[in-house]
């Protein structure tokens, strides 16, 4: 693709064009909507294709000193879930790893998980090289018939290939799966059959949920891109959970809608950045807003925030852990009363599901949707992102 490819689009949203299911699908011809649709098919798909690797030969050694989860974007997102999953009591360190190579400690007591959807992301092909040299025990992520592939079987290393159907950034959930499973079989974490089935039952319900043909008003990912349209959205997670789900949208509303957006966590929020809400776009902006306008019509003065908070009261806690999930909701009550102080608008997306997984799910599902339907409501395609495109070629001259 020719870097300056898919250049188009307007800075106003186009509203009626959401309803209408023939515009939707010409404006969308890579078939974003589609992929992100397959969400629950790519956790069957991917457990399946796990089972199938040798995975058990982890377990030989006995517990690592600490699990490496290596990758960039959305390969880097996994590890992101997998330490929020395995929680506060994992019993060893999990490390998310986005830069080339390992980190200088990584040894034969460590297990490094490599993960690229493409099979030839520089940072997952350093970190495999890596751990193959210094002795780590070694899993690979990505595609089949790649270079990732190949530095696996060098290593005689489990590699689990995961089909490259779709752009990374909408293969989120093939490429997560096989990292939770194996960390199972190190015994990091609690992920079990019913867990999968469930996830990949609540990504098809909300699938259908967000389907093309299911109207604005009855449409939450599309009520959301609506809400968000025009506006700056901060996105902040109410748990460590809930903020691997802020973190996601953040990078879809990027990558997809092309808006700037502020993602967090409620806690980070505290300590400076819901200040925020009174800002230039916060309650300064809203404290001139003329109180007979339609919320709905477009601001000639500015852009406003658009906080989107996420929500996510946990599962049945240890006593111990109690306390810090009652500060969390009320912190998450505290922020949504000085948005609606301030005027400013605030969306809630709240947790639902009986595992961790499935509340991430829960969490991701909506806003995948969202950032694509804001996307095409803007006229852009969100499968072509030609600053990606043009920055590669700048970048390997």
């Amino acid at each position: 693709m020719e870097g300056t490819a898919g250049v188009s689009g307007h800075r106003h949203a186009d509203e009626a064009l959401l309803d209408d299911p023939a515009l939707l699908s010409e404006r969308d011809p890579g078939g974003m909507l589609r992929f992100t649709a397959s969400a629950g098919a790519q956790v069957r798909e991917s457990a399946a294709l796990a089972a199938e690797a040798n995975l058990s030969v982890l377990a030989d050694d006995g517990r690592p000193r600490a699990v490496v989860i290596a990758g960039i974007g959305t390969a880097g997102r996994t590890g992101d879930v997998l330490a929020t999953v395995a929680g506060p009591r994992c019993p060893v360190p999990v490390i998310p790893h986005r830069s080339a190579g390992v980190p200088g400690w990584v040894g034969a007591a460590d297990v490094v998980i490599a993960v690229s959807a493409s099979g030839r992301s520089p940072e997952a092909l350093g970190a495999a090289e890596a751990a193959h040299r210094r002795g780590a025990r070694l899993v690979a992520v990505g595609a089949p018939d790649s270079q990732l592939q190949s530095v696996a079987e060098r290593a005689r290393a489990p590699f689990i290939p995961v089909p490259r159907r779709a752009p990374a950034r909408a293969s989120l959930w093939a490429l997560t799966v096989p990292v939770l499973l194996a960390a199972r079989t190190l015994g990091l974490v609690k992920v079990n059959e019913a867990d999968l089935a469930e996830t990949a039952a609540r990504l098809d319900a909300d699938a259908d949920r967000c389907r093309p043909t299911a109207e604005s008003f009855v449409n939450p990912a599309k009520s959301l891109a609506l809400g968000l349209s025009g506006s700056i959205p901060i996105v902040w997670g109410s748990s460590p959970l809930a903020t691997v789900a802020a973190r996601r949208f953040g990078d879809t509303l990027s990558a997809n809608a092309r808006y700037p957006v502020v993602t967090g966590a409620l806690g980070e929020a505290g300590r400076g950045r819901v200040g925020l809400l009174d800002g230039v776009f916060g309650g300064l902006a809203e404290g001139e807003r003329d109180i007979f306008a339609d919320p709905g019509d477009d601001d000639p003065d500015g852009t406003r925030l658009r906080l989107v908070l996420l929500r996510d009261g946990g599962l049945n806690a240890d006593d111990d852990t109690d306390e810090p999930l009652a500060v969390e909701e009320r912190r998450a009550d505290a922020v949504q009363t000085l948005a609606e102080r301030r005027g400013v608008r605030c969306d809630v997306v709240t947790a639902e599901g009986g595992s961790a997984l499935e509340r991430l799910a829960s969490l991701v599902a909506v806003p995948d949707f969202a950032s694509i339907y804001l996307a095409l409501a803007h006229g852009l395609d969100p499968m072509a992102v030609p600053a990606v495109t043009e920055m590669k070629e700048l970048a390997n001259q």
